[in-house]
């Protein structure tokens, strides 16, 4: 299967960048042939090429026409299906408030995935998908990468804030405060405190416990740390065997993280550090958050995207007017968009070999 996977950026290493390094590697891994298209590129897009792996920021240059789209971000998503005519799509929403995840409406997107129940709600309200059709596929961790570390000791003595958006001007100083009421040391890595991590699954190794959320708690936990649920909407609890199911129905994010930033709250949060639990939990998350089993699941998702695309006849004209729709659409998206948000035009030139009726190139 030819899968190109879209997204914004492939710079630095964020979530929906590596989300798209890690599903790129599985396919790959599991035969398939993916190839990844943004805009931006940088340290992602140099971590996708050596692995063998094309990269490009205009459709123009696609090596091979693919059999599906992997869609992630609106604009990009919708440069990928207006490019390349007849391709099926399947959209990933990541996340519930950036106007970049909207989900766009178009007839070749058959499918959408929702990494967590509050990016499901947004699919339902902004694409009136029912929710039955809304597949969820939980985040996970890259299970090889990130393994085990040895047993947390009977009391935490290091301390990590994981997190891209953290620093001592938001809540580090918070952190920072109730650690050491606990002879607790903190460090803090990622790219607002400017002490970005290439290796952060042997950093964690170091730490007993972990503030973080999101993609950062997943692979926390699956390393053996205890987590507390941590980042610039508040705070939420110490992830425990009774919750870890729960929260993870929510990403670990911001629906998670109901506790206004205060010393006493993290000073109860440390408090509830139970390493037996712990480990308990990371078995748990081992268990059910694999990037293999997560990425077979997605691409039974393609399959029924191509197999649904390969029965419905093409209507070209629903396809100008839906393309329509959304270009009016995006006038009031871009007014609440962030400032500097790169805004790119769909390329005006397709090779031939891409322009071809589906699966022509293999004849």
């Amino acid at each position: 299967m030819r899968v190109l996977l879209t997204n914004n950026t492939l710079a630095a290493r964020a979530g929906s960048e590596l989300y798209v390094l890690d599903v790129a590697r599985e396919l790959k891994r599991l035969g398939h042939i993916p190839v990844a298209y943004s805009p931006a590129l940088g340290e992602v897009a140099d971590c996708l090429r050596a692995e063998n792996i094309p990269v490009v920021d205009d459709l123009a240059a696609l090596p091979f026409r693919p059999d599906v789209i992997h869609g992630q971000h609106h604009l990009e998503t919708m440069t990928a299906v207006a490019s390349l005519p007849g391709v099926p799509a399947v959209y990933f929403c990541h996340g519930f408030a950036p106007w970049q995840e909207m989900p766009p409406v178009f007839p070749r997107i058959f499918r959408y995935v929702a990494v967590d129940a509050a990016c499901r709600e947004r699919v339902v309200r902004d694409a009136a998908v029912p929710e039955g059709a809304v597949r969820v596929v939980l985040n996970f961790a890259n299970l090889e990468q990130f393994r085990p570390r040895g047993p947390l000791p009977a009391r935490p003595a290091r301390a990590l804030v994981f997190s891209n958006e953290a620093n001592e001007a938001n809540y580090v100083h918070v952190v920072r405060e109730a650690c050491g009421r606990h002879g607790i040391t903190l460090e803090v890595i990622g790219r607002e405190c400017g002490n970005p991590v290439a290796d952060p699954h042997e950093l964690l190794h170091r730490h007993d416990i972990v503030f973080a959320k999101a993609r950062c708690a997943i692979e926390s936990l699956a390393v053996g740390c205890a987590v507390v649920i941590c980042g610039t909407h508040g705070l939420g609890p110490m992830v425990t065997t009774a919750n870890v199911e729960a929260l993870r129905a929510w990403n670990f994010g911001f629906r998670t993280m109901t506790i206004p930033h205060g010393v006493d709250a993290v000073d109860a949060a440390i408090r509830d550090y139970d390493p037996a639990d712990a480990a308990e939990t990371s078995t748990l998350v081992r268990q059910q958050a694999d990037v293999r089993d997560a990425v077979r699941r997605i691409v039974d998702i393609y399959e029924e995207a191509i197999l649904e695309g390969s029965h419905a006849a093409p209507d070209h004209i629903a396809e100008v007017r839906a393309l329509g729709g959304y270009l009016g659409s995006l006038d009031t998206m871009l007014k609440h968009a962030s400032h500097g948000t790169r805004i790119v035009a769909p390329p005006t030139r397709l090779p031939d070999a891409i322009a071809l009726s589906p699966r022509a190139d293999r004849a």
